[in-house]
């Protein structure tokens, strides 16, 4: 198996993917209508697409490609209104967040499709464990080695990315005091974490090449890396957001991605450095356990900061490279950053405390899937 011919792609295009939750409309548990739904939706005009994912109460959206963040919004809203329409019909409800907060990983049912059988065979249970939920944004980069220097940019801001996203405080009906717990369900997958630190093509061939001779990966599939290249697509795909609770705020994320990547090719502000991932695991434990009130080391300077200042210092830093739709978008990041109210992770729990009912709460995350 040899690594894909990478594939040029118009630089700063984007593409996102969504994975969602399949709910009983009784408990607000999670209840396995993917077969169902994707029978009903099989000839919806839509914009991406609508598969299945590893197990049979996740359903995955995309996006097709996208210029803007209001671009992205848009095909997500009509591919939402699809999934709403045909879960109605089911009587099911479809949210998002990055964790169910009170599913049961062993009643799980893997979805009927080879590839899903085969990762059972090889991984066991943690197949059925990750039952989680991750948005995924694809930038677009103009060569092969602009993608790993975008990747390899972009790796610095992977605590922001997990901050701003956080989504999943509950696990199994319980709080974890994690802002993004989902995290924590991938960093069990042996090829998970960062990439390799390559800045041209070529070398990434050899990593792949040897990879391959030894039998532990077929495909760029089998990486489960934060960030990696999409070399059939020409992108860059950035994989550690929680699902968001809206598609306004997936929107909003994208267009961060998006205005970081503009700004790197701009103004190609830094040299990436392999000391870069010194403190890439203290920087992505910091954000997955405390979200915006983590701390944060600047990998060239090493000083110590606190992420929610340095997500506002570059979210100004970058909103000049955004277009207008971008900027609208940043700014509602900004808010959000300055705001009491924080992230998803944050409402998640300021219902729990409002209901102290677990299924409450999912069911207010469903009707906020639906309404934004």
């Amino acid at each position: 198996m040899t690594l894909e011919v990478f594939q040029p792609s118009k630089a700063l295009t984007l593409g996102v993917e969504l994975e969602l939750q399949l709910l009983s409309t009784h408990d607000y548990d999670m209840t396995p209508y993917a077969p169902d739904m994707l029978a009903l939706l099989k000839n919806a005009d839509v914009p991406g697409s609508i598969v299945p994912e590893v197990t049979a109460s996740m359903i995955e959206i995309s996006t097709g490609i996208c210029r803007d963040a209001q671009d992205v919004w848009q095909q997500l809203a009509t591919t939402r209104d699809a999934l709403i329409g045909a879960a109605r019909r089911l009587n099911i409800a479809v949210a998002g967040g990055g964790t169910h907060p009170f599913q049961q990983w062993y009643q799980q049912r893997i979805y009927d499709k080879p590839r899903f059988k085969e990762l059972t065979a090889l991984y066991g249970y943690l197949t059925k464990q990750f039952t989680i939920f991750g948005q995924h944004v694809h930038v677009g980069c103009p060569d092969a080695d602009a993608s790993l220097l975008m990747l390899h940019r972009l790796s610095r801001y992977i605590p922001h990315f997990i901050a701003l996203s956080a989504s999943s405080p509950f696990v199994q009906g319980q709080d974890t005091a994690f802002d993004s717990a989902r995290l924590n369900s991938v960093f069990a997958f042996p090829l998970s974490g960062r990439a390799p630190f390559a800045l041209h093509w070529e070398d990434f061939e050899r990593y792949f090449d040897k990879m391959a001779a030894t039998g532990v990966i077929h495909s760029m599939k089998d990486f489960y890396w934060d960030i990696r290249p999409k070399p059939g697509f020409g992108t860059v795909e950035v994989r550690v957001f929680d699902t968001p609770l809206s598609i306004d705020r997936a929107a909003q994320l994208a267009a961060y991605v998006q205005a970081l990547a503009a700004w790197f090719l701009n103004d190609s502000p830094f040299e990436p450095q392999e000391d870069d991932y010194l403190v890439y695991t203290y920087n992505r434990f910091q954000a997955c356990r405390f979200g915006l009130d983590g701390s944060y080391v600047d990998p060239a300077s090493c000083e110590l900061s606190g992420l929610r200042e340095h997500i506002a210092q570059t979210l100004q830093q970058v909103m000049p490279h955004a277009g207008f739709e971008g900027r609208q978008a940043l700014l509602a990041l900004q808010a959000m950053v300055s705001s009491e109210d924080g992230n998803d992770a944050s409402w998640l729990r300021q219902r729990y405390e409002q209901t102290q009912q677990l299924p409450e709460v999912v069911r207010q995350a469903a009707l906020r899937f639906s309404a934004g």
